[in-house]
């Protein structure tokens, strides 16, 4: 039985920057992966959808060139091309994950992990391929970055062909002329902007009473107003009836509070949420808690089983990429007696790459009304900016959310062209503890849409110049 100080379980973006991050603080480190380097995000999640993304917004522009003075005839694309090229930076950068591995000397083995007992005082890992054992190995301290699956619902089960989870949903044959996406988080207003800009038919159906949940109740409203200036229907407070499928289409009947709509689709994509993989784990002999598919952690990762952690999303929300990578490095450096500062879970920026973007960190307005302070909120349109104007891109709000008293930046929140990119500016200055005093101080280059982030600032202090 071979044996490491650490054992990974699990090869997504949470284990294996937890992998690295232990081979460059010197521990002997092994990683169990059963299907793909880089996990969902790499092979089938943040990954492939921004490729495929990238295709429809490119699709979007040749058909509406006018604007800058330019034409183009017998437009068209091949889905077949396209959904290979998203595959093909997938395994690319999957294939990058392994020469990192291999390079910083961290054993991969291939097969499914399953805790074992004890050897003294390691937690025996055993490994299965293909339903037989094939090894065991050992290590006092033991990372579950298993991950998570999407959810499924009676009534809305998915059978891989006329109903998708994410994963049909990128690997499209051909091209559904009508589509229902049951979800309006991240995942489903992404593949609904994937599947309208490529020419499909879209309907959003949200069980809450606004589209993106999880997101300022201001920003939801505009997000929504854009997806259905784009021709996408949205349903909130939707119930969805049972899906019936025949003759190679389905149906099916949606209530909500304005009455009922009958729907007959192509394809339904399902985004309803996402489960953790905690099952098979040998979980049971053991100290740790679950709660409702998550396993219960610390600050820094750590579970009620001595020398056994978790991290990303199986470990609960947010259920982000970079949320799991940095739970990885904190981990980590904490099993090595390092002093890491443990995450702040309103200082992890969520993105959602829909047209148009959406990002955010912090708190909501509503959010921030609830903690009984006095607000000062600022507001500043892209209509007002000269870069968004010039990229035809002049859709788009940055909104800044203060402590009056303090000064302290409580939550930004931004949409329109490019804010996944420029919302990190927000978010180092909430972890580096700015106020708006040195926000107000910081110089943004012109001519850029990153200026829309220093006038509402500004805008909260009743500053404003260009608006």
């Amino acid at each position: 039985m071979d044996k490491f100080d650490l054992i990974v379980v699990g090869g997504g973006p949470g284990g294996y920057v937890a992998a690295l991050r232990a081979a460059q603080l010197g521990k002997n480190v092994a990683v169990v992966e059963s299907t793909h380097l880089g996990g969902i995000c790499l092979n089938w999640g943040c990954i492939p959808t921004k490729a495929l993304l990238r295709a429809s917004e490119l699709n979007h522009q040749l058909h509406n060139l006018a604007e800058f003075g330019f034409s183009a005839e017998k437009v068209s694309f091949d889905i077949e091309k396209v959904v290979a090229r998203s595959r093909s930076v997938s395994r690319q950068l999957s294939r990058g994950v392994a020469g990192l591995l291999k390079k910083a000397k961290v054993r991969v083995y291939d097969g499914r992990a399953k805790l074992a007992g004890r050897d003294g005082k390691a937690h025996v890992v055993a490994i299965t391929k293909d339903g037989s054992e094939t090894g065991r190995i050992a290590a006092p301290d033991v990372i579950l970055a298993t991950g998570a699956r999407a959810r499924h619902f009676p009534g809305l089960e998915p059978d891989g062909e006329l109903v998708w989870t994410y994963r049909e949903a990128m690997v499209p044959k051909e091209l559904p002329k009508r589509l229902l996406v049951i979800g309006s988080g991240a995942i489903g207003v992404e593949f609904a902007s994937f599947y309208r800009n490529m020419g499909a038919e879209v309907t959003i159906a949200e069980v809450a009473d606004r589209i993106m949940i999880a997101e300022d109740a201001e920003i939801s409203a505009m997000a929504q107003k854009a997806f259905e200036k784009q021709g996408i229907k949205v349903l909130t407070g939707a119930k969805v009836g049972p899906l019936e499928k025949k003759d190679g289409t389905v149906s099916t009947r949606i209530t909500t509070a304005s009455g009922t709509t009958d729907l007959v689709v192509d394809k339904v994509i399902l985004a309803v949420g996402i489960v953790g993989n905690v099952e098979d784990l040998g979980l049971e002999q053991t100290k740790v808690k679950i709660d409702k598919t998550h396993i219960i952690v610390d600050e820094f990762c750590r579970t009620g089983e001595p020398g056994l952690w978790a991290i990303g999303d199986v470990a609960g929300a947010p259920w982000l990429a970079h949320k799991a990578s940095h739970e990885g490095v904190i981990c980590v450096e904490k099993i090595a007696g390092h002093d890491p500062e443990p995450l702040h879970p309103l200082n992890i920026p969520g993105c959602t790459y829909s047209r148009p973007q959406v990002a955010s960190v912090g708190l909501t307005e509503e959010k921030a009304k609830a903690t009984g302070r006095k607000l000062k909120i600022g507001r500043f349109p892209f209509l007002a900016n000269g870069k968004a104007l010039a990229m035809g891109e002049p859709d788009g709000l940055t909104k800044t959310i203060f402590d009056a008293e303090t000064g302290e930046l409580l939550g930004a929140h931004m949409i329109g062209a490019e804010v996944t990119e420029m919302i990190q500016g927000y978010v180092i200055a909430r972890t580096s503890e700015l106020t708006e005093a040195e926000l107000k101080e910081t110089v943004f280059p012109h001519p850029t849409i990153s200026e829309t982030m220093h006038e509402s600032v500004l805008a909260a202090w009743g500053g404003a110049l260009h608006f």
